[in-house]
């Protein structure tokens, strides 16, 4: 049972607009794909692909652990072994395990920090504080 004091996990996704983007790629395959529909048909695969990694695509946090979801699978880690968070040039942070290995973590931003803040009870630190 949880502590009466345990803050519900957050979960950060790619924002549901991002079909919109994807919608407007499939717009441009057409052009191709109705072209030549025997050459071009399979490249309508792609923008499938994209939807299917909009929806998928999530870091889940709570107190404790922190979850990556890709495309193809996810991994859990527990914060004790998390060194850090780092944003490079990539728009998603990634945690840099003790192990010397980082893992991304998609949809996380510097902007989402204070939520991770709130989830894991301070162990990320709000650099808006």
């Amino acid at each position: 049972m949880s502590s009466p004091s345990a803050t519900a996990p957050v979960v950060l996704r790619i924002s549901p607009m991002a079909h919109v983007a994807v919608g407007f790629f499939t717009l441009g395959l057409l052009t191709l794909v109705l072209a030549n529909p025997a050459v071009f048909g399979a490249v309508l695969v792609i923008p499938v692909v994209a939807s299917v990694a909009v929806i998928r695509y999530r870091t889940t946090a709570d107190r404790d652990t922190v979850t990556a979801r890709t495309l193809f699978g996810s991994r859990t880690v527990g914060w004790e072994d998390v060194e850090g968070l780092r944003f490079d040039r990539s728009a998603w942070a990634s945690a840099h395990l003790k192990d010397g290995s980082d893992l991304r973590l998609p949809a996380v931003t510097f902007a989402t920090l204070p939520e991770l803040t709130a989830a894991t009870d301070g162990r990320v630190p709000n650099p808006y504080e």
